[in-house]
């Protein structure tokens, strides 16, 4: 970790954009049955942002089945004047192919991402899944087509999923994930790696370094996604004065009996950094962002007044000791999980 300011950051090649970037899944409640968006309030947040400075902006063909990035392209052509850096990603979305990576059909769904963004190019295209078929049957035609589609200036930037799983899985269903990411990383040779991360994020060894020292090694960017683990790691915050919803445990992977749990451990960092809104989420972004110069952060959101409490709480940076003690209290949230499903099916903690 170097500097840890908020000034332009090079994710790698051909993108120079500002830290904290927003991810864009319109809520289903805000979808009309025509893929049009109820109301303004997605687009409010989308406009929110860029006066915030955001320029990186994430989405994928398979969130709503292309809704999400068709918003998102209404708004850039109701502003033409703004550079956005566009990121998609390809590979849950089968349609009418043999499978996500057979043939053509990511070279098609690109031709449809950028016909759904009204744009001519994506600054990054990430490869949304570690499957590839039985025997990885697909995997050198995704690499070639990949390639291909940049060497053409397509995209700026080949992404791939990190290692994840759920966030109770055991030890060993981890070391797999981290294992298969080694290999696929290996012969894909991303430019870019894109993962969640937050404080449920078990720690994963790659080349027996944690990934954030690993992608710096490698000269590889990381976007962060999920970082306020769905509302979670706000607390009841989100029930209060926050304009962030409070999120249902299920939804952000953690099973209803841990939400005491996780509210003890949070009250941990009230205590120390004041109860203010605004404050569980400058520490859960910040935790984030401070990672390293090469890493963007892309936050969710459903309302123009989460993107607003986001950009606008971030604050100074957390010193190493601040850091320190929201390793801390993470680490706790962690081992609260895992001390909780360790007699639990894991099929109840779906991330």
């Amino acid at each position: 970790m170097t500097a840890h300011d908020l000034g332009l950051r090079h994710l790698c090649c051909g993108i120079l954009t500002h830290p904290l970037g927003l991810h864009c899944v319109v809520p289903t409640d805000q979808m009309l049955p025509d893929g049009s968006v109820r109301g303004s309030r997605f687009l409010d947040g989308l406009t929110c942002a860029v006066e915030h400075g955001a320029t990186f902006f994430d989405t994928a063909d398979s969130y709503g089945y292309g809704h999400s990035e068709r918003v998102l392209g209404q708004f850039a052509r109701q502003r033409p004047d703004l550079a956005l850096q566009l990121s998609s990603k390809v590979g849950q979305i089968r349609g009418s192919a043999e499978h996500p990576y057979a043939g053509r059909h990511i070279h098609h769904q690109l031709e449809q991402t950028l016909e759904n963004l009204y744009a001519e190019e994506l600054h990054l295209y990430t490869l949304d899944s570690f499957d590839f078929g039985p025997g990885d049957r697909y995997l050198g035609n995704a690499i070639d087509a990949m390639r291909t589609l940049r060497d053409v200036k397509a995209i700026r930037a080949i992404g791939m999923r990190g290692p994840f799983t759920h966030y109770a899985a055991s030890p060993e269903a981890w070391a797999a994930q981290a294992q298969r990411f080694l290999y696929l990383f290996r012969l894909i040779k991303p430019d870019v790696v894109w993962t969640r991360f937050n404080a449920f994020t078990p720690a994963v060894s790659l080349e027996d370094q944690d990934l954030f020292t690993f992608a710096a090694r490698h000269g590889v960017g990381l976007v962060l996604a999920a970082p306020l683990a769905h509302g979670v790691l706000i607390g009841r915050e989100a029930e209060r004065s926050s304009p962030h919803e409070a999120a249902h445990p299920r939804h952000a992977g953690l099973m209803p009996s841990l939400r005491d749990r996780v509210d003890e451990q949070l009250h941990v960092l009230r205590r120390h950094f004041g109860d203010t809104p605004g404050t569980l989420a400058r520490l859960a972004l910040r935790s984030s962002l401070q990672r390293g110069d090469q890493c963007v952060v892309v936050a969710g959101f459903s309302t123009a007044g989460q993107v607003e409490e986001n950009f606008s709480c971030l604050g100074d940076p957390l010193t190493e000791l601040e850091l320190g003690l929201v390793d801390d209290v993470y680490g706790g949230l962690r081992a609260q999980v895992q001390e909780a499903t360790s007699n639990s099916p894991v099929r109840e903690l779906q991330p």
